[in-house]
């Protein structure tokens, strides 16, 4: 119900506590999940206190139970644990502070914590955080690597040991936070956040040794996963051992088995370079060789080729090609003009046989008239007539007699 207040008639401060706890008395008992972040157990109270967070909105409220309430769960339950609260909303109203009074308290199971990371896991998938094509090339030489574990742990030291040892020269931004408990996933997100703005860091490797399932739970936050997949520099997931696989490694550019892995993975190792480099070195020597062995057998091979060794000999070969077609030639034209020269001579002699003058070098004659017409009969001419006659040796005049 509203209250009529103004400037000039408020009400106390008592009776806001007052009535704010009179309408919270009217909730009922609700079930409330969160995790277990503060756990006060004196001796010999009989009340139990404890703060239960949301991870996903940083979100706490204050838990008050009986002892005997607690002592039912209390060799399951400790500080980080995710839990299910029946308990009822109160108001303090001295105070002004909300509290829930717990009547029931039950661990979460973990199958149950795996049911909701699967389906987590397909509400991220969906939205392809998980491609992969987002993957990142790492490079191959980083020469600053951030590295995100817990202080002096034996992820921070392996990842430290292995990467010095394989490359003396590597460099590290380290950051340790808590890599379990309530305050594992705001600072790992800090801290992965602040690599990714320093400029020299060319990867990020988030590192944790082997645990339980719920010890590994800050690893599939999706706060933490979201982070990630945000960040600029390429991310290694190298948390736990073969069988963890937190959601961590599906958003991560480069999932490792191990820390040590991760150190191997990310580094190169400088004896193996060196090998690898001594073996090009090996086979280029060897191609190349191979190549000018190759070259200066085409040489000497062109070089032994009669062309080559006398020159001269094509020029001797096409003089001897030359002179026998001028040979052939000079024959082919003597064998033409003796055949023309003796068609000729056979030519001359048929018209020498068939000439007038051959007629006459026998004894004939040739009768012409005076106008140089042939006689060829008698009746042609008339007596007295003059005719000429031509013979061999010239000719005369002769008078036809009656």
């Amino acid at each position: 119900m509203a209250l009529n207040t103004s400037a000039d008639a408020p009400i106390p401060v008592g009776q806001v506590s007052r009535l704010i706890g009179g309408w919270i008395d009217r909730l009922g008992a609700v079930w409330v999940e969160g995790q277990i972040t503060q756990l006060s157990r004196r001796t010999g109270a009989g009340v139990v206190f404890l703060t239960l967070r949301d991870p996903s909105h940083d979100i706490s409220l204050s838990v008050t139970c009986r002892r005997a309430v607690f002592d039912r769960v209390a060799d399951i339950v400790s500080e980080g644990a995710r839990v299910v609260v029946h308990a009822k909303p109160e108001w303090y109203a001295p105070r002004g502070q909300l509290s829930l009074r717990a009547a029931e308290i039950k661990p979460v199971g973990v199958g149950e914590l795996l049911a909701r990371l699967e389906q987590l896991k397909k509400s991220l998938a969906a939205e392809g955080l998980f491609a992969l094509d987002r993957k990142r090339q790492l490079p191959f030489l980083p020469q600053l690597i951030g590295l995100v574990s817990g202080r002096a742990s034996a992820a921070e030291r392996d990842v430290l040991e292995n990467a010095r040892l394989r490359w003396p020269a590597v460099r590290f931004e380290v950051r340790n936070v808590p890599v379990q408990g309530v305050h594992a996933v705001p600072q790992v997100v800090q801290a992965v956040k602040e690599l990714d703005t320093l400029p020299d860091v060319d990867v990020i490797i988030v590192a944790r040794g082997g645990g339980s399932v719920e010890d590994l739970l800050p690893f599939s936050d999706e706060q933490l996963v979201r982070a990630v997949a945000a960040c600029r520099t390429p991310v290694v997931s190298a948390i736990g051992h073969e069988p963890d696989s937190p959601l961590l490694d599906l958003v991560a550019d480069l999932r490792a088995s191990t820390p040590t892995d991760a150190a191997k993975k990310v580094v190169p190792d400088v004896g193996e370079e060196l090998t690898r480099i001594r073996h090009l070195r090996e086979r280029a020597l060897r191609c190349v060789t191979g190549l000018l062995d190759r070259e200066e057998r085409g040489l000497a091979a062109a070089r032994h080729r009669p062309c080559m060794e006398r020159p001269q000999r094509m020029v001797e070969e096409r003089e001897e090609q030359v002179a026998a077609l001028l040979e052939r030639g000079r024959r082919t034209l003597g064998h033409l003009l003796d055949r023309a020269d003796s068609e000729l001579t056979h030519t001359l002699a048929r018209v020498v046989a068939l000439s007038p003058a051959a007629t006459l070098e026998r004894g004939y004659a040739v009768l012409q008239r005076a106008d140089g017409a042939v006689v060829r009969s008698a009746d042609e001419v008339t007596a007295e007539e003059k005719l000429r006659a031509r013979v061999a040796e010239g000719e005369f005049t002769v008078r036809v007699t009656p």
